[in-house]
């Protein structure tokens, strides 16, 4: 299939275009997804002038948003509730385990080793879930796709709300990550098995 120059150059991805996946599974109710980079940098300061002569380095910190449409469920628990490998459960004290199931605990005492004193169970809290990745990945009408990632995710912080005047039901959630991939073009095109970098520009159809 013949590639026209106009399609592979000056395209651009929306949100449309764009799906995420969180821990390897595909978040349908996300609405939008936000981060920010910052770094430590201070100026060092010498006797005869009052401009800083350099900057030293220090740490740096990735943090963001993410913004959720509520049908009937929370989706980001559901969706790490629902993994086989369990890898969302996270390590609870029977204590926290006995309030969650809305069992009376008090007065009892906990004669127990650290080791049974704690089971795996599904995070009823956002900020319960072990560290995953969020990949997104777009793809447009002209057959291109781009990739980008934050990498070990933590949430810190939930919130919504909802009013006589709100359509619509919002959850957002505010998370730090370790790392962040940026956005990769992928030049291998989706209508053919070619790729359209090795190919000099030119049509990727066979017989061209």
């Amino acid at each position: 299939m013949a590639v026209s120059e106009y399609t592979r150059s000056y395209n651009s991805f929306s949100g449309v275009d764009i799906k995420a996946t969180f821990g390897g599974k595909v978040i349908g109710e996300l609405q939008g997804v936000s981060y920010s980079v910052t770094r430590e940098k201070a100026p060092i300061y010498t006797m005869g002038s009052a401009d800083p002569r350099s900057f030293s380095r220090g740490k740096r910190g990735i943090a963001g948003t993410l913004i959720f449409t509520i049908f009937d469920r929370s989706a980001l628990l559901e969706t790490f509730r629902g993994m086989d490998d369990k890898s969302g459960w996270f390590f609870a004290h029977d204590t926290d385990v006995q309030k969650r199931n809305e069992e009376d605990a008090k007065g009892d005492q906990v004669w127990q080793d650290i080791n049974t004193d704690n089971t795996w169970q599904a995070a009823w809290y956002p900020d319960q879930i072990p560290p995953f990745d969020i990949v997104l990945t777009a793809a447009n009408e002209y057959g291109q796709v781009a990739q980008m990632s934050l990498r070990g995710v933590e949430i810190l912080n939930e919130g919504s709300g909802m009013s006589i005047d709100d359509i619509v039901t919002e959850q957002q959630m505010t998370f730090v990550a370790r790392e962040i991939n940026p956005w990769k073009a992928s030049y291998n095109d989706v209508s053919s098995t070619k790729n359209w970098a090795s190919s000099g520009g030119t049509s990727a159809s066979a017989g061209n």
